[in-house]
């Protein structure tokens, strides 16, 4: 399945995207669920299965789109985490643990929204990764475990500055409006094996970044595990696994983002998440 969250005239909704179409599930669950964090909460996620076959309420193509996780209790990124980015830059190893960093909800932006480059900074730059949704919660959970509480994957580019980031990561990392997620959650029964996607960033049409999500250093039961020793793991929470080389800041020159760029993070099985690039004046 496909979830994807929006805004109605009643508020925040979500629903499942049928071809170009939206079956409205707050509505045809009897507003029971405002959300698909509440849908996860609640371990209902198997009731959406019952409306795949139903009449779309609405055309996709005019919803007002929400970041796949609009409301997510934790979003926990992980850098370093394709040794060809680990090796972009000169002198760095493979870390020995996962490097886990977090960033704030106001960050997110939906597909189709734009990316905000702020006013203090004019180093932007780019991080296509796959996104994991935790479908059910839990501690210390063992890695052989660990994919029974996914419950879905998005796409996520990771937009960074890079000259705040030299400052301290979680500076770097949290600018408003920064962080693209979407554009839909695709459950994690409609994708068997996440080792065997391909991600694909392109900056105007342009080719930055191509790899497979096979390359991590450390795959998702890992990651889990790890996070989940450092703080419980909630329905809705959103892990991004890392990015691939081909970011702007290791392009020689770099070749920062800047307002009328558009960056596309395409993840096979998932989809396309496309965002333009404004300035902060603008936005």
């Amino acid at each position: 399945m496909r979830i994807v969250s929006y805004r109605s005239p009643e508020g925040p909704s979500f629903g499942l995207v049928i071809g170009d179409g939206v079956v409205d599930l707050r509505r045809r669950l009897g507003g029971r669920f405002d959300s698909l964090r509440a849908v996860l909460e609640a371990g209902a996620l198997p009731e959406l299965a019952a409306h795949e076959d139903a009449t779309p309420d609405h055309a996709l193509a005019g919803l007002d789109l929400l970041p796949a996780v609009p409301n997510p209790g934790k979003i926990l990124c992980v850098g370093l985490n394709y040794r060809s980015h680990v090796g972009e830059a000169a002198g760095r190893e493979v870390p020995e643990f996962p490097r886990l960093f977090s960033r704030f909800t106001d960050t997110l932006v939906a597909h189709g929204q734009p990316m905000v480059r702020p006013r203090v900074s004019t180093h932007f730059d780019y991080e296509g990764e796959l996104a994991v949704i935790i479908g059910r919660g839990g501690r210390h959970i063992p890695v052989e475990r660990a994919m029974e509480h996914v419950a879905g994957y998005a796409v996520f580019n990771d937009g960074s500055m890079r000259d705040y980031q030299k400052h301290m990561i979680t500076a770097g990392k949290n600018f408003w409006r920064s962080g693209p997620l979407g554009p839909w959650v695709v459950t994690a029964d409609a994708i068997p094996d996440p080792t065997a996607l391909t991600l694909e960033t392109r900056v105007n049409g342009e080719v930055r970044q191509h790899a497979s999500t096979g390359e991590l250093i450390y795959p998702i039961p890992v990651l889990i595990e790890y996070a989940s020793r450092i703080t419980p793991l909630s329905p809705g929470d959103v892990l991004a696994t890392g990015t691939p080389e081909g970011v702007a800041s290791h392009r020689k020159p770099p070749i920062w983002l800047k307002a009328g760029d558009v960056v596309e993070v395409e993840i096979s099985g998932i989809g396309l998440l496309r965002n333009p690039v404004v300035d902060e004046e603008t936005a």
